[in-house]
């Protein structure tokens, strides 16, 4: 009986490796490598793209100006940036990109957005009555925007077959909060050529 319940053991065995021989394999690749499976906008898109215009932004003579002018760092916000593309993009994640780059850059500081500066108010308002005196932050202390960083991802599709040309173009402008002048627009393009073999039966 016992020789019988091993052999039987051993067979499935063999059985479920036999199955599973189409598993998942899960390779670790390094966070900054350039990977496009899909063609569809990435982490790379996303970190590349922020990189190149931010730094465009800060090195364009008009704000090198604007800010030797100014005599100080000037402070930015980053509000909208709208994804009007065909795509799900991750527009936080482009977002926290951009911050990333302007926070490194050291030529500018930049606020919290309004979303960040509700939960931050909420936060300072119930200090006031709850964290002792030479620790509560006091309210209406808040560093105010000299500039605004808007923008909008589109993109165009041109498919045909299992062939398809994904075009990518981001936009991004800052404007003066005080007098609503723009003061710098920028634009970068991707463009994908994306070819899927058809399937043969």
């Amino acid at each position: 009986m016992r020789k019988l319940f091993t052999i039987l053991a051993l067979g499935c065995a063999l059985g479920m490796v036999a199955c599973g021989g189409g598993g998942k394999t899960v390779t670790r690749i390094d966070e900054k490598s350039t990977t496009d499976l899909s063609g569809k906008w990435n982490d790379t898109d996303s970190r590349l793209v922020a990189e190149e215009m931010i730094t465009s932004c800060l090195h364009s003579a008009k704000i090198e100006r604007v800010i030797g002018e100014m005599g100080r760092t000037p402070t930015i916000v980053i509000g909208k940036i709208r994804n009007k593309s065909h795509e799900h993009i991750s527009v936080e994640t482009f977002v926290k990109d951009m911050e990333r780059t302007l926070l490194n850059s050291e030529a500018v500081d930049f606020v919290a957005n309004s979303a960040e500066r509700a939960e931050l108010r909420n936060e300072v308002a119930d200090q006031q009555g709850n964290a002792t005196e030479e620790t509560a932050k006091d309210l209406h202390q808040e560093t105010g925007a000299d500039w605004m960083l808007t923008g909008t991802i589109n993109t165009i599709v041109d498919q045909e077959g299992g062939q398809s040309v994904i075009f990518y173009q981001v936009d991004l402008e800052l404007t003066d909060l005080q007098s609503h002048k723009k003061l710098w627009m920028g634009d970068k393009k991707i463009k994908k050529f994306v070819s899927q073999d058809s399937v043969k039966l």
